[in-house]
Parts: structure tokens; C-alpha cells; sequence
């Protein structure tokens, strides 16, 4: 099953960090935060990628065509003018990815629409590159294949942005730093869809969170897979620096690939 990602923003909330790199590539720990997306899905086995470019995908398209040689051992024989690279004890990743161009100024659902002919006829998995989750992907399958709709929405808890208060009269009974919130679900990507989506989508100008997925939601064709763990998006420097924090820590919530 391949997966799709959208990287192709401008992300101009990220302005200083976005100004020299697209936004999937705003780094976390060292690698950027498409690496770490990437990293959980091949966890789950999913290894087989279509990557949307528009704003500076010449920057993913580099780091690709360099990751092999960045992460080995390498033989340059000047004379001959060969490059050589080779194993140093570090694991390479079995990734097959296609960098597909959108176009910059291309909608979400326009790219996702010129993925098609990459994507095929097959069911796929979609997301944005620039959120990280501890999503069970197995599950989430699972749970697309029982209903036999065209389109699965992961619904998360959007991390609150200030610390909660528990007040008796001016006292304060308990105070919490950014927790989940305790009600209320929003769109956290990491979708799984049929092909058939690609006929809700009119062309470059459609954004898929409005009129394909209004449609998809009023023909009963949409259904919410409801995760309670951990999920955060990078929209701003405080989101990054809260990442960067977490990873820090030295056991962040989204490194699956080490918590098994």
C-alpha cells in the first residue's frame, strides 16, 4: 500500500525556519520532521512513498538523492571519478519514494489529485508532512476496512495551547500544562482512502478540507478514526521548539520505531 504526503506548503508561519527550506524539512532532532513521518509508517511496514513537492522541492529532492551516501561509508576515486558508498553499521531504510512536482501555488486537493496516476487504483494512505502522531496504523486500517466507506479521517485532541486551571471559588485545585483537551475532535490527517475520492476533487484550485471533504461527510462516505494518544502538528516556532523538546527528552511520544 502506498503513501501519499503533502509537501508542497509554503508554511509561512514558519517563516525563519521556512524562508530556506519547505516546511517538511524543518528539522527535529537533526532530521527533518517528513524523515520522522516516514519513519512511522515504515514501522507499520509501509515503505512505498509519493511525496507532493511544490514550495523548494528541489530541497527534498536533494536530500534523497543524497540520504544514501550522507548515511554510509564513502570511496571517492578522483581519478576515476566514481563515488562508492558503503555500509558503516548504520541500517539504510528499504524506502521506495516517488517526488512527484504539484506545482507551488497547487491546493491540497489538487495535489493529492495529481498523485493519482502514482497511486493507481488501490487503496491508499494520506497525510500531511509536517505532523507527527502515535497513531497504531494497523488499526487504523483495520478499522477503514470494516466499514467499507471511501474515506477514513483520523480524529485527534488538539494539544491545548496554555496550561488548564482547575479553580474552587479563586483557588487553584489542580493546575495541568497543555493537556489534551477533554472534549471536542479535529482533523489530524492521516487518512486512509479509496480511489474513488479522486472524483471529489475538481482540480489544482480544490482544497481537500472543503468542498471534498464536505461532500465526502454529507454522502455518509467519510468516517472518523478516533485517536486518544498523542498527536502535533508543526505550524509555528513554538510548535517546533516543542517538538525539539520532546525528542530531547530522549523518549518522544512518535518514536514508535524504538518503543517496541
Amino acid at each position: 500500500m502506498k503513501v501519499a504526503i503533502l509537501a508542497g506548503g509554503l508554511g509561512t508561519r514558519l517563516a525563519e525556519e521556512t524562508e530556506i527550506r519547505p516546511k517538511p524539512m524543518v528539522e527535529i532532532g537533526g532530521r527533518p520532521i517528513l524523515w520522522h513521518i516516514m519513519k512511522h509508517y515504515s514501522f507499520y511496514g509501509y515503505r512505498d512513498f509519493a511525496v507532493a513537492l511544490g514550495y523548494k522541492g528541489d530541497y527534498i529532492k536533494r536530500f534523497f538523492s543524497d540520504y544514501r551516501h550522507q548515511s554510509s561509508n564513502l570511496t571517492v576515486d578522483l581519478g576515476a571519478g566514481t563515488l562508492q558508498s558503503t555500509r558503516n553499521g548504520n541500517s539504510i531504510e528499504d524506502w521506495v519514494i516517488e517526488l512527484i512536482e504539484t506545482g507551488r501555488d497547487t491546493a491540497t486537493g489538487g495535489r493529492i489529485k495529481r498523485l493519482a496516476p502514482v497511486l493507481g487504483d488501490e487503496t491508499f494512505m494520506l497525510t500531511w508532512g509536517d505532523g507527527v502522531s502515535s497513531i497504531d496504523l494497523d488499526e487504523l486500517l483495520k478499522f477503514h476496512r470494516s466499514h467499507g466507506k471511501l474515506a477514513t479521517v483520523t480524529a485527534v485532541r488538539p494539544p491545548a495551547r496554555f496550561g488548564k486551571l482547575d479553580l474552587d471559588e479563586d483557588r487553584v485545585v489542580e493546575f495541568s500544562e497543555k493537556p489534551q483537551l477533554e472534549e471536542g475532535w479535529i482533523n489530524g490527517a492521516f487518512f486512509v482512502l479509496e480511489p474513488a475520492i479522486f472524483d471529489y476533487i475538481a482540480g489544482d484550485d480544490t482544497q481537500w478540507e472543503h468542498e471534498p471533504l464536505e461532500t465526502l461527510a454529507a454522502d455518509g462516505e467519510l468516517m472518523a478514526y478516533r485517536h486518544d494518544g498523542f498527536w502535533q502538528c508543526m505550524d509555528t516556532i513554538r510548535d517546533k521548539k516543542l517538538l525539539e523538546s520532546l525528542w530531547e527528552s530522549g523518549n518522544p511520544p512518535w518514536r514508535v520505531w524504538e518503543q517496541s
